[in-house]
């Protein structure tokens, strides 16, 4: 454990804040860049008149190219430093936002969609392996709750703002916002990060290549991937549906789409870095599977909700996020510990491509489930909640083998220091 704790150590409690912050601020401005285009959903539906599947393609295609660069990423990853990498990947990710902003179709949107995921998704897998790298395990699961709070703040400032520019001038116009707002976050991290190069060891790609197997193979490692995949696809089932349901089911009016984000952020702002206390205090596991069994709640109640009016929606929309995106704080600071520090780049690497792979699969199996009726309102919203259910419960046990896994690492540790 000393090794994986040196590093960090050499870090005063100041500067620690100060890189947790910036890390979170490069996670607010890919995951508005992300989280937008849900809420998107509606009017791009009507404008572009594409079916829910179609919709769904646009969602989870940032997803896919984010699995495929993250595989890349995952081979490459401890080959050059964190921050050389996060500087590369951000320029990529608003190149690929910028094509967003300027598209004229479905077709072109797409493109810009799979530009953008492919470094968008990959900037998630760098910034975790440097939260790991730059914070010791003990005061980690606070750094993940304010990094992973970033969700919730986009969904606060960025996404209300993104969907007050498309009410106003078109949808193209939210994608801009976020090229303007990420390019300064962009030349802060430039002069702020260390380089983050002790990590690297000098071997040859096929080296790489045959050591990347290894990982991808390690048995340990693998029920980590299984855990995030489990996840990560009980979730996206449900989330990019949230918007189109919301107007065509419940009777939430478009312009109004923003205060769900808007309310449903500031909980979870409150509730990501008490999620992150609580998680230090009485470890990962335990948080992860009480908020699984509290969040069924919430997702039976908004898979089947009626009509209703604003604000009850609003309360129900709070409860839902919070309940669910809660789920991955602790989740991540479980696995953030199983991989050895050489490993943890191509480990967080590949971690990352499966959390977007599950995105991605989830929200084209949503898609596919969900049928549009030929009054406009979304049927079998219902079934698709039953079923995130059901993955939930899988990844509870996966979280369980993890636990364990982590408790004989601990207890080897230990008889080598007595």
């Amino acid at each position: 454990m000393t090794s994986q704790v040196l590093e960090v150590n050499t870090h005063s409690p100041a500067k620690e804040k100060l890189y947790v912050f910036l890390l979170a601020a490069i996670q607010f401005a890919h995951i508005v860049d992300f989280v937008v285009m849900m809420p998107l959903g509606p009017v791009l539906m009507r404008v572009l008149d594409i079916s829910p599947i179609q919709f769904a393609s646009l969602v989870s295609s940032y997803s896919f190219s984010a699995a495929v660069a993250g595989i890349l990423y995952g081979v490459i990853a401890d080959r050059f430093g964190r921050k050389v990498l996060l500087q590369l990947c951000f320029v990529g990710f608003m190149v690929g936002t910028l094509m967003c902003g300027v598209s004229t179709s479905f077709e072109t949107l797409l493109t810009g969609r799979i530009v953008a995921g492919c470094f968008g998704g990959v900037l998630n897998g760098i910034v975790f392996a440097m939260v790991t790298d730059l914070i010791p395990f003990q005061r980690r699961g606070a750094a993940m709750g304010i990094v992973m709070s970033a969700f919730s703040i986009a969904s606060v400032i960025g996404v209300p703002i993104g969907l007050a520019l498309a009410n106003a001038y078109g949808w193209e116009k939210s994608f801009l916002f976020i090229v303007v707002l990420s390019f300064p976050i962009w030349v802060i991290s430039f002069f702020v990060f260390p380089p983050l190069k002790e990590h690297i060891q000098n071997k040859s790609a096929f080296e790489d290549f045959k050591r990347f197997g290894k990982l991808l193979l390690n048995w340990d490692y693998a029920r980590s991937y299984l855990l995030i995949l489990a996840i990560s696809i009980s979730s996206f089932m449900i989330i990019p549906f949230l918007s189109p349901y919301a107007v065509k089911n419940v009777g939430i009016l478009e312009t109004d789409l923003k205060y769900l984000y808007l309310v449903g952020g500031l909980f979870t702002i409150i509730t990501s870095r008490t999620i992150g206390k609580l998680t230090d205090r009485f470890g990962a596991y335990k948080m992860f599977a009480t908020l699984a069994f509290v969040s069924f709640l919430p997702i039976i109640l908004y898979t089947s909700a009626p009509p209703m009016s604003l604000w009850p929606f609003l309360a129900l929309s709070a409860m839902f996020m919070t309940m669910v995106s809660g789920r991955f704080i602790p989740v991540m600071t479980l696995v953030s510990e199983i991989a050895n520090p050489k490993d943890r780049g191509t480990f967080m690497g590949l971690l990352n491509s499966v959390r977007a792979l599950g995105s991605a699969l989830a929200t084209l199996i949503g898609g596919a489930i969900i049928i549009e009726s030929t009054n406009g309102k979304l049927e079998r919203f219902d079934d698709v909640g039953y079923l995130s259910i059901s993955v939930t419960l899988l990844a509870v046990i996966f979280g369980a083998i993890i636990n364990n896994i982590l408790k004989r690492k601990k207890a080897h540790e230990q008889i080598d220091l007595d």
